[in-house]
């Protein structure tokens, strides 16, 4: 075979050819290159050739031997081999080819897991090779070793891969080019590219596997961190922002419209803030803070400082709830000021956009709030100097650029309520300053948490309903919307059809009874429970595991919010005014709803999970979530996060419908602490970094080696070897970085663009 280069199609791989090569393009190899990238998802340990009479159950072993009969019905195959030393058989309950290939007198190399059955050893499921009866076959390794699987599709099979990827290793020289520099490959004492490679598929022991996959996966972290670095170095360096100056006059007029005095975390963050403005560089910071922290008075600072230097300022959130909450707040901070603003969303006529629009313009708008169609190429601004994004990672790294075309750069504050672990902060928000505000305003009350089973859903229900009747309020979340006629029960995705709006539409309005009706369906006693020591019959204890509680219902529908909605105003909350709330409501129905909730006019809202964010009730203090098991944490926390924003102490119900394992762990996690920081860690373990924000909306790479979660390590290596490499040749000029931009062009591709992204 002749030497290969990196760029060699893959088809000229000894045993590929033109048409292997089209399965091989199924999984995106085109080239040796790709091959030799494509790195086994697993491990199987082999314990190398093995004499028949030697083999123990439960083994994976490789034995020779002669075909001494060939047999079984389709689609099983059984093949029975003798060795000189013993017999045994080799079983296949799906396998078709082999039948052809195999015969008595042949002679093959048989590699698989042994088992006992009926008192005879079986290889079953093995990998085997065929040879002519006299054929001279090269010894095989005696001992353990470790062989790679790899993830094949129905016409590839691992086997195959790691028979091609073997022969490409055959090679005395792979074609691969070092990619880290020399001198942090002798700093941290690495292996060369080369041998990294060919450990991570043939490893010769496990100590170099590891050294293999930290070799790899650093050099991974040190490119995703190198393209961080270079777009913090074009934002810090190279570009201009407009500076805003605070003068302590500025600054006590913004403080005048806030009703209260700042915590002191968000001083702090204040002052991050007023450095950054006046730094003459376009502001780039994330604000994280738990949900009912304060961010938005922060942001709102942050905007007036623009307004007052006769700049525009726009904030921007994922939804229209959020935006219009947003709004609300501002109107009640800057009523009676001279700031003009207003609030863009879909909702509105073609006229009233258009002289909104108009405005803007004109600059006769200071400030927007909006969702992403402030991002709408016929959204121009007059002087846009802030922008505010809330919930960031909802909307992806790239969606920021969008406002360049609004003027030149403005200054950046991006908001979450999610708290995000360090080690995602470091890969999605690397190139941000960070600012974090730890304490929530004071006086507000404690969230209790209970975790029941959905057989004590009237006992919760009537309890709750003591409490309503006592001037609280209360949000029931179902993960679905309804189900209709003639169609399947829906998650909440903003439209059922038709149909589904005329009933929505219909069921926005308040189910309402009589006075006598409402004294006539009392709760029964539940004293305290949630508040106190007391707990109901069957209730965990605290020293019950979440296994032993969690019910057993696994084939239980999910619950609606029209069902339970009707469910509740039928039966426990008779009586009671109770409004409807979901996603495929109209946008002044949904703000009816969310506005007689927010007035006291209502008890309760049965809602989907549009009420996760931008909902802000003060009064509400009860939180029951339906099928809580099906929720990740970061969302429990979210909708947690709707009660505790008064002074009185909260309550959040989470009904499990499920069956223990990791939905159980997920919600003893939330009945034992309300951290954020600490739920979004066990969230990131559970769910992995790309569930937990969806990384790649955010422009980032799929990492083949590397874990942001076990190679923490070497991901904060990285990071700083990639921010001083910058720091010194922030063009990569230098001969020993030169390799490294092609080999970033080839792990972003397009995704490249995020360095411009400002």
């Amino acid at each position: 075979m002749a030497a290969l280069r990196s760029d060699s199609p893959i088809q000229f791989v000894k045993g590929v050819g033109p048409a292997r090569a089209e399965w091989f393009a199924g999984l995106g190899l085109a080239t040796v290159g790709d091959l030799l990238e494509y790195y086994p998802f697993r491990y199987e340990s082999e314990t190398g050739l093995v004499d028949i009479a030697d083999l123990q159950p439960g083994m994976t072993a490789t034995v020779q031997g002669e075909v001494q009969r060939v047999r079984g019905r389709r689609p099983g195959l059984r093949a029975e081999i003798y060795d000189g030393t013993e017999s045994c058989t080799l079983r296949w309950f799906q396998q078709y080819g082999h039948r052809q290939s195999l015969y008595v007198g042949a002679m093959v190399l048989a590699t698989g897991k042994v088992q006992e059955y009926n008192d005879r050893l079986e290889i079953v499921q093995p990998r085997v090779q065929v040879f002519e009866p006299d054929a001279v076959i090269l010894s095989r390794p005696h001992g353990a070793r470790r062989v790679g699987v790899y993830r094949g599709n129905a016409t590839l099979k691992s086997s195959l891969i790691r028979r091609t990827v073997q022969h490409v290793l055959e090679q005395p020289r792979l074609p691969v080019e070092e990619i880290v520099p020399p001198e942090l490959v002798g700093k941290h004492d690495l292996l060369s590219r080369e041998v990294a490679i060919r450990q991570m598929h043939s490893p010769s022991s496990e100590p170099e596997l590891e050294r293999a996959h930290a070799r790899l996966a650093y050099e991974e972290f040190l490119l995703m961190e190198l393209a961080m670095a270079l777009r913090r170095y074009k934002l810090v360096s190279l570009q201009r922002g407009r500076k805003l100056h605070v003068t302590p006059e500025i600054d006590r007029r913004i403080r005048a419209r806030f009703p209260f005095s700042l915590t002191r975390s968000q001083e702090e963050v204040v002052r991050d803030i007023v450095r950054d403005l006046d730094s003459g560089r376009p502001m780039t910071r994330l604000l994280q803070g738990d949900v009912g922290s304060g961010k938005t008075v922060v942001a709102l600072y942050a905007c007036l400082v623009a307004v007052a230097h006769g700049r525009q300022a726009a904030i921007m959130a994922p939804t229209e709830i959020l935006a219009a909450q947003h709004f609300a707040n501002i109107e009640r901070y800057l009523a009676g000021s001279r700031v003009r603003h207003t609030l863009l969303r879909g909702g509105h006529s073609k006229k009233i956009r258009a002289e909104a629009l108009a405005q803007i313009e004109r600059g006769k708008i200071d400030l927007v709030v909006g969702t992403q169609a402030l991002l709408e190429k016929d959204v121009a601004f007059r002087d846009l100097a802030m922008v505010v994004v809330d919930e960031q990672h909802k909307f992806g790294v790239l969606q920021r650029a969008n406002f360049r075309t609004k003027g030149p750069l403005p200054h950046y504050l991006v908001m979450t309520a999610t708290p995000i672990p360090r080690t995602l902060a470091m890969t999605v928000f690397g190139d941000l300053d960070v600012s974090l505000i730890k304490e929530m305003p004071p006086g507000r009350g404690k969230t209790i948490t209970k975790i029941v089973t959905s057989g004590q859903w009237k006992t919760v229900m009537g309890y709750v309903r003591q409490r309503l009747e006592a001037g609280e309020q209360a949000y029931v979340v179902c993960p679905l919307i309804g189900e209709e006629k003639g169609t399947k029960a829906r998650r909440d995705e903003g439209t059922e059809g038709r149909d589904g709006r005329r009933e929505a539409q219909r069921d926005a309005g308040v189910r309402t009874a009589s006075a006598s009706e409402r004294s006539s369906e009392r709760a029964p006693p539940f004293q305290g429970w949630g508040m106190d020591s007391q707990r109901p019959a069957g209730a965990p204890s605290r020293r019950n595991s979440a296994e032993e509680w969690m019910g057993a219902e696994t084939k239980t529908s999910l619950a609606s919010a029209k069902q339970t909605y009707r469910e509740l105003a039928d039966g426990p909350w008779k009586g009671l005014d109770v409004g409807l709330l979901h996603g495929s409501l109209r946008t002044a129905d949904k703000q009816a709803v969310i506005e007689a909730f927010a007035a006291g006019k209502l008890h309760a809202v049965v809602a989907t999970t549009v009420v996760e964010v931008g909902v802000d009730v003060p009064n509400a203090t009860i939180m029951v979530v339906e099928h809580a098991d099906r929720y990740g944490l970061s969302q429990l926390h979210q909708l947690r996060g709707r009660v505790g924003r008064g002074h009185k102490d909260s309550l959040c119900v989470l009904i499990a419908r499920g069956q223990g394992g990791k939905a159980a762990e997920r919600l003893a996690v939330m009945a034992e602490t309300t951290d954020g920081f600490k739920i979004a860690e066990a969230d990131l373990r559970q769910r992995g970094p790309g569930e937990l924000l969806g990384t790649r909306q955010h422009g980032l790479p799929e990492l083949r080696v590397g874990d942001i979660l076990n190679d923490f390590a070497l991901l904060e290596q990285a990071r700083q070897d990639a921010f001083e490499i910058v720091a010194r040749d922030p063009k990569l000029e230098r001969p020993e970085h030169a390799r490294m931009i092609p080999a970033l062009k080839r792990m972003f591709g397009a995704k490249l663009a995020l360095i411009d992204a400002g």
